[in-house]
């Protein structure tokens, strides 16, 4: 006898099946505990209307992709994230990868560039170089884009607290290599918010670190019209242990906070929107990831267009570049990592990326070696051009359990979205601590099924094996601080000290009103003022964020 519904089927065929042979685990859910039902119907989307829940690509609500052809007209932009040691040698990986067929630069910081401190500062001891490169001067950012030609490659910086002083280096190096503001191209993370949720790499307090990011969004307006002033980041949250409901909202809502902010400081929305930009992460859970990616962008358009009345279609496009998860990647049997990047890559162009970065294998283990580099950078262009991904657009969309799921996210995510307004907007939550909390609590107890098996890791919880350490990690020189402090005195001896003096004080003067920073930063950075020397005349007239202790 044939079924003809899914009742039938659930009462019938499916329950004498399981009645049988018992299934393999007693529920199913997603990585964020959305129960998971054993096969999707038409019934389960009942009153979804397709024309307007979906759309066309290129067309509002842009759930199938934010441009009418996807990569049927050309693939995302292969970005590998690099950054270590001195400014040659994260020179030299750029140069390598550029050969090998990268179409964009990603560039990763040392901690102390990424909180305001020049190399030589005792605060920088045994941190220079370690987890990206240093850069303190004009003269580290000449080196680290030395023959590379700035109006002819994409460059994208994660920087936050430091993002104003990155940019105007940035800007100040392509007017040495002859290229105006106007013709360069790129993205700043910018994203402080996020910093006093999940990550810490924050240096002022809220109100005038909010106010360095609007400076970004007007002086780009006018000088870099083709910048991204800011990379709105879920990343960091979803590697600290929040869902992918929480992700999308915990972003969309400090996008919220700066879209407000922007609009307060009298920029119309229409005038900054469309540079707006989002980063996010791809974790294992294949189809979660793909209809997280859908969600984010649909919900993103609402918003855009019934909160804030954008116009322009530009506005309303969520443009996002991702990464592989960091935090999924094991120390045990490193190579399987390879596998999981393919996977998260995988998802991250049907969801409809715009540009990706792969993870290496060995990074669980130390900054990537070469060779792990190659291998991600290849998944990536295997991808694309091997395996058909790009000839269809959106190809998983109108699948039953896609678009429920994508449903689920979107609406799992406005519930978020809805609580964080009540309270006040993103940064009153952050200072209540709720976005906090609710990503330890996720955090906790995804720790937990890890723990008791729930959720089986290979290699670590499951089929491990004894295994030697690989050879061949990449091991930064505990030397270059101290190379980078002599650069730094050589420096400082040869410049114009008066100019130099004068140029901070001014820059002191206009952070106690209202002036824009930039034009100031781009002034002194090119008078060889250090990117420590900014930050601290600004610590000095706005003070340090302390940690908010979330029990």
């Amino acid at each position: 006898m044939t079924v003809s519904t899914k009742r039938d089927w659930l009462s019938g065929p499916y329950q004498k099946a399981v009645e049988k042979s018992r299934e393999r685990q007693k529920s199913f859910e997603t990585t964020g505990k959305m129960p998971l039902e054993p096969v999707y119907t038409q019934d389960d989307l009942n009153g979804f209307d397709p024309t307007t829940a979906l759309g066309f690509p290129g067309e509002y609500p842009f759930t199938r992709g934010i441009q009418p052809t996807m990569y049927r007209g050309r693939f995302w932009t292969m970005r590998q994230y690099a950054g270590f040691g001195t400014a040659e040698e994260s020179n030299e990986r750029y140069r390598y990868l550029l050969d090998h067929g990268q179409t964009g630069l990603s560039v990763a910081f040392d901690l102390p560039t990424q909180i305001g401190y020049d190399s030589d500062d005792p605060m920088a001891a045994g941190e220079v170089g370690k987890v990206g490169v240093a850069i303190s001067s004009i003269e580290d950012m000449h080196t680290l884009f030395k023959d590379i030609p700035l109006d002819k490659v994409t460059t994208s910086m994660t920087i936050n607290a430091t993002a104003s002083i990155l940019l105007a280096l940035y800007v100040a190096v392509g007017k040495q290599q002859g290229v105006e503001a106007a013709k360069l191209g790129g993205t700043v993370q910018n994203d402080i918010l996020k910093e006093y949720i999940a990550r810490g790499t924050y240096i002022y307090p809220p109100k005038p670190s909010m106010r360095l990011i609007t400076d970004i969004f007007a002086y780009c307006k006018d000088e870099v019209p083709q910048w991204n002033t800011i990379s709105i980041s879920g990343y960091h949250m979803r590697e600290a242990g929040c869902t992918a409901a929480q992700e999308i909202a915990f972003t969309l809502a400090d996008g919220i906070e700066y879209v407000n902010a922007a609009i307060s400081a009298g920029l119309d929305v229409d005038d900054f929107a469309g540079r707006l930009s989002f980063f996010f992460a791809c974790h294992n859970n294949f189809l979660e990831e793909v209809s997280k990616f859908r969600a984010a962008r649909r919900l993103w358009a609402k918003i855009m267009k019934e909160r804030f009345n954008a116009k322009s279609p530009r506005s309303m496009m969520l443009r996002f570049h991702t990464q592989t998860g960091g935090a999924t990647l094991t120390a045990q049997q490193p190579e399987n990592n390879i596998v999981r990047t393919t996977v998260q890559a995988l998802a991250a162009a049907l969801g409809g990326t715009q540009s990706l970065h792969t993870n290496s294998w060995d990074e669980a283990l130390a900054l990537p070696s070469e060779r792990a580099v190659q291998v991600a950078l290849r998944t990536q262009q295997v991808l694309a051009y091997e395996n058909g991904v790009g000839d269809v657009i959106d190809p998983l969309g109108g699948s039953y359990f896609v678009e429920d799921l994508t449903n689920r996210l979107e609406a799992e995510a406005q519930e978020y979205i809805d609580t964080i307004d009540g309270l006040g907007g993103a940064l009153a939550g952050i200072e209540k601590g709720f976005q906090q909390k609710e990503i330890q609590e996720a955090a906790y107890r995804y720790q937990r099924q890890v723990e008791e098996k729930e959720r089986i890791i290979v290699g670590v919880n499951q089929f491990e094996q004894q295994e030697e350490r690989p050879d061949n990690l990449l091991r930064v020189d505990p030397s270059i601080g101290q190379r980078q402090a002599e650069k730094l005195r050589a420096l400082r001896a040869n410049r114009d000290a008066a100019k130099a003096e004068a140029l901070l004080a001014k820059l002191k003067s206009a952070a106690q009103g209202t002036e824009n920073l930039l034009p100031i930063m781009v002034d002194a950075v090119e008078s060889r003022v250090t990117l420590g020397e900014i930050a601290h005349t600004l610590r000095n007239v706005w003070g340090e964020q302390r940690e908010t202790v979330v029990i």
